[in-house]
C-alpha cells in the first residue's frame, strides 16, 4: 500500500472542489423535493457522498475518501452553504465511515459492492449526525424507517453505483491513467 503523494492530494482536492460546487448546487434541488413528502429528498441525498467514492476509485490509496469529503464540504461551505459550518462536520464523519470501508478491504477492492458499501457507510455517518441534531428522532417509527431506507437507497444508487459507472466511463477515456499507475492486468496485456 503506497502513501499519498503530493500529486494524489492535489488531484483529490481538485475532484473535491468540483464536487463542492455540485454539492452547493444540489442543495436547492434537494429542498425542491421536500414538499413532495415521503422523503423524496432522501432519495437524492447520496449526491453528498460522491466525492469520497469517486476520488477513491480514481486514486485508490488510504486517506483519499476522508480527504475528498473534507475538501468537498469545505468547498461547499466556502461557497455559502445554507447549512453553514455543519457541512464540515458532516464531511468529516461521512469521509471517515467511507474510509473505514476501504480500510476493511485493505484498499484492494474497487468493485461496485465495495463502493456501494462505502456510500452506505457515508449515509450512516450522515444519519448519525442527523440523530445528533435531534430532529430525526421526532419521526414516528414507520416514517423513520422510510427516511432511513430512502437515504440508504439514494446513497447506493447515486454514490455507489453512480460513482462506479462514472469513473468507469472516465477510465474508458484514459483520463484516469494520468493519475493512477498501471495495474498488473495492464502490464500483462502489454506483454502478450
Amino acid at each position: 500500500m503506497s502513501k499519498l503523494k503530493l500529486t494524489d492530494i492535489l488531484v483529490t482536492v481538485v475532484i473535491s472542489i468540483m464536487f463542492g460546487i455540485v454539492y452547493k448546487l444540489w442543495g436547492p434541488v434537494y429542498n425542491m423535493l421536500k414538499p413532495f413528502g415521503l422523503h423524496a429528498d432522501q432519495l437524492i441525498y447520496g449526491m453528498w457522498f460522491m466525492a469520497a467514492t469517486v476520488a477513491f476509485l480514481i486514486i485508490r490509496k488510504p486517506g483519499v475518501a476522508l480527504l475528498a469529503e473534507i475538501s468537498a464540504s469545505s468547498g461547499e461551505f466556502l461557497m455559502g452553504s445554507e447549512w453553514g459550518l455543519e457541512v464540515l462536520l458532516f464531511g468529516i464523519i461521512q469521509g471517515l465511515l467511507a474510509e473505514f470501508i476501504f480500510f476493511a478491504t485493505r484498499y484492494k477492492r474497487y468493485n461496485v459492492f465495495v463502493i456501494s458499501t462505502a456510500a452506505v457507510g457515508s449515509a450512516v455517518g450522515s444519519l448519525f449526525m442527523d440523530f445528533f441534531k435531534g430532529y430525526v428522532g421526532d419521526l414516528v417509527l414507520w416514517n423513520l424507517i422510510l427516511f432511513i431506507a430512502a437515504r440508504l437507497l439514494g446513497s447506493i444508487v447515486i454514490a455507489g453505483i453512480g460513482s462506479y459507472y462514472l469513473v468507469g466511463a472516465l477510465e474508458k477515456t484514459g483520463v484516469t491513467r494520468l493519475v493512477r499507475r498501471a495495474d498488473q492486468e495492464e502490464y500483462d496485456a502489454l506483454n502478450h
